[in-house]
This record gives C-alpha cells, sequence and structure tokens, in this order.
C-alpha cells in the first residue's frame, strides 16, 4: 500500500520560509518521478516542481527562483523549500508521485499559509 504523508505546512508571513516535506512509504521511491502540486482556495489543482530519479528538476514559471525540490532517496523524501513566501502561495499543497507523465498516488495535502 503506497502512502505519501506531507508535512512542514502552517503559518508565515510574507517574505519568510517554509520547508514541505513528503515521506513516501510502499514504493520503490528512487524509481518515482516525484512533484508537489497546489490547490488555491476556490481554483484548480496547479503544478509547483516535479524532481525525477537523478534529482534534477523543473517548476512553474510562478515559483522559479524562490522554490527548491529537493530528494534524499535513503530517506523515501522529497521535499520542496519555499523562500520568499506571497500571500498568493497560499494554498494546499499535494505530494505526488508517478512513473510517467502522469501521477498514480497523492498525499492528503498540507495548509501553507502565507499572511501580509
Amino acid at each position: 500500500q503506497v502512502q505519501l504523508v506531507e508535512s512542514g505546512g502552517g503559518l508565515v508571513q510574507a517574505g519568510g520560509s517554509l520547508r514541505l516535506s513528503c515521506a513516501a512509504s510502499g514504493l520503490t521511491f528512487s524509481r518515482y518521478r516525484m512533484a508537489w502540486f497546489r490547490q488555491a482556495p476556490g481554483k484548480e489543482r496547479e503544478f509547483v516542481a516535479t524532481t525525477w530519479s537523478g534529482g534534477s528538476g523543473s517548476y512553474a514559471d510562478s515559483v522559479k527562483g524562490r522554490f527548491t525540490i529537493s530528494r534524499d532517496n535513503a530517506k523515501n523524501t522529497v521535499y520542496l523549500q519555499m523562500n520568499s513566501l506571497k500571500p498568493e502561495d497560499t494554498a494546499v499543497y499535494y505530494c505526488a508521485a508517478g512513473m510517467g507523465l502522469t501521477f498514480d498516488y497523492w498525499g492528503q495535502g498540507t495548509q501553507v499559509t502565507v499572511s501580509l
């Protein structure tokens, strides 16, 4: 049974930082492409960042230069370091895992709220 468990969300002031973690179990983590998505109230879920098994990553334009995705295959964990946070980054952040172009497994989400 595959499980993805996010943590690290919370309330932060604009300009601050947070680090999200996603611990995976029940899969061969190193073989999976991992990603972060987010969903703000009243909006559709959107892509944030992804990393392949080798560790390289790509980002949505809205977070490029502020967010960094990384993974520790020994700990079966993917991270999202978020710096220079803006109120528009407020959303529920989801971790996802997949082996191709789609994502097969999703976490339950963690709330990130950025205040002025």
